[in-house]
């Protein structure tokens, strides 16, 4: 392919076609997409330039945070590189690594059973358990499918994703509560969470629970997605073991540094860490 001076609609299919031959996974690509036509908006039949890229970074900075920035460059990075224009690729935003998360960001487990005592109350049975099943195994929201009957009378689920296999173990407890919702159902077989028409629950509507969950539980909603449970279960696994390496192979990633960002301790745990070192006479 030639190198492109005015992308558009047909180029960016084109693009998602490689990235579905390349065998990425669909969330990644869905991500490529929203990415890219929002940069093609922007574009707007403009002929490709540096300064053009440059001009679209700086009105993401002024629209975005830092991490949010960095993620959609590097939709777009590619997304030019496939368009044989590296000459217009830009720099992401350098940052350091942060030492501690903001505490206003951090679902904290007083907070999350907070949610579940209100969902119990409440009678949203499946959500209660959806919730203690990504918190509790750590699984991703776009893995929740995996949960399947089959998989829970086995006690472990299997996810497939960019070519690699894990096990997701699924605790005796939360086996217990979701063999008991199993047969209250009467699901013979396929995905435990359903949704009204009998699919498996999508990122969307699980997601719309949740901030609802968070409103009647008196949450921070801004806290309150799959995601935080993930990054709870991360945070409560390496407390207790220190084990950052079963911990990255638990949570799927291949590597060790992108369990790091997991890791990080609110700005009153580091602080009380420093104050406990008796280094101060």
């Amino acid at each position: 392919m030639k190198p492109i001076s005015k992308p558009g609609k047909g180029h960016l299919q084109s693009f998602l076609k490689h990235l579905q031959e390349q065998e990425k996974s669909t969330n990644t690509i869905e991500k490529y997409q929203r990415d890219c036509q929002k940069f093609l908006a922007f574009c707007h039949g403009k002929s490709l330039t540096k300064e053009l890229v440059m001009n679209y970074k700086e009105q993401l900075k002024a629209e975005y945070r830092t991490a949010s920035v960095n993620s959609m460059l590097a939709a777009v990075n590619h997304f030019l590189r496939y368009l044989r224009r590296e000459d217009c690729r830009v720099q992401p935003i350098k940052v350091q690594r942060r030492i501690f998360c903001d505490e206003k960001e951090e679902l904290t487990k007083q907070e999350y059973q907070k949610l579940l005592q209100t969902a119990k109350k409440d009678g949203k049975r499946q959500l209660y358990l959806m919730l203690q099943t990504i918190c509790g195994t750590g699984i991703r929201v776009s893995e929740l499918a995996h949960i399947t009957v089959e998989a829970v009378k086995r006690g472990r689920a299997v996810v497939e994703c960019k070519n690699k296999q894990r096990v997701i173990l699924i605790p005796e407890k939360l086996k217990v509560m979701l063999l008991q919702f199993i047969r209250e159902k009467a699901v013979k077989r396929g995905a435990v969470f359903t949704d009204e028409t009998g699919a498996p629950m999508n990122r969307t509507k699980i997601w719309r629970l949740m901030k609802r969950l968070s409103l009647a539980a008196g949450v921070d909603a801004s806290k309150v997605f799959p995601h935080n449970l993930r990054h709870l279960f991360a945070r409560t696994f390496y407390a207790a073991q220190h084990d950052i390496a079963r911990l990255a192979d638990l949570l799927g990633h291949s590597s060790i540094e992108t369990t790091r960002i997991y890791m990080l301790t609110t700005f009153r745990e580091c602080f009380d860490q420093v104050s406990r070192l008796g280094l101060i006479s």
